[in-house]
C-alpha cells in the first residue's frame, strides 16, 4: 500500500456557499429578523434591553429570564462581552404566554418539602 491510500478523499466544497446561512435556534418565542430590529432602532423604537431591563419590563427576576433562556423559551438577540441583550417585545410575548402547564391548584406546582439547612 502506498502512503496516499490511507488519506481521506478531498471534497471540493465552495467555502462561501454557506456564508449566508443563519443559525436558527429552536425556541418557543423567536426573535424577529435582525434587519427588522435594526430598522426599528433607526426609527427611534428602542426594542433591545439588558437582562435586567428585560426582567423589569415583565415584572420577573433576572434569574427567571435566565431560566427561560436555558429552557429554550427565549434567546438573547446579542450575547457577548458586554452581556446579553433581549428583544423586549419578544420577552413580553413569552411572559404573557405563561407556562406550558398551569395546575388549577398552585400547591400542585410545588416540588414538595425542601431540605433546609439547620
Amino acid at each position: 500500500m502506498s502512503h496516499h491510500a490511507s488519506e481521506a478523499p478531498t471534497v471540493n466544497t465552495p467555502v462561501g456557499a454557506f456564508a449566508y446561512l443563519r443559525e436558527v435556534a429552536m425556541v418557543a418565542y423567536a426573535n424577529p429578523d435582525p434587519v427588522d430590529i435594526h430598522f426599528a432602532r433607526l426609527q427611534g423604537d428602542e426594542q433591545l434591553g439588558t437582562l435586567w431591563e428585560a426582567a423589569r419590563a415583565v415584572g420577573v427576576k433576572p434569574g427567571t429570564i435566565r431560566v427561560w433562556v436555558s429552557r429554550g423559551k427565549i434567546e438573547p438577540v446579542l450575547d457577548g462581552e458586554a452581556g446579553a441583550y433581549f428583544h423586549l417585545p419578544t420577552v413580553e410575548r413569552a411572559a404573557a404566554g405563561g407556562a406550558k402547564y398551569k395546575p388549577a391548584d398552585p400547591a400542585a406546582n410545588s416540588r414538595g418539602p425542601h431540605a433546609h439547612a439547620a
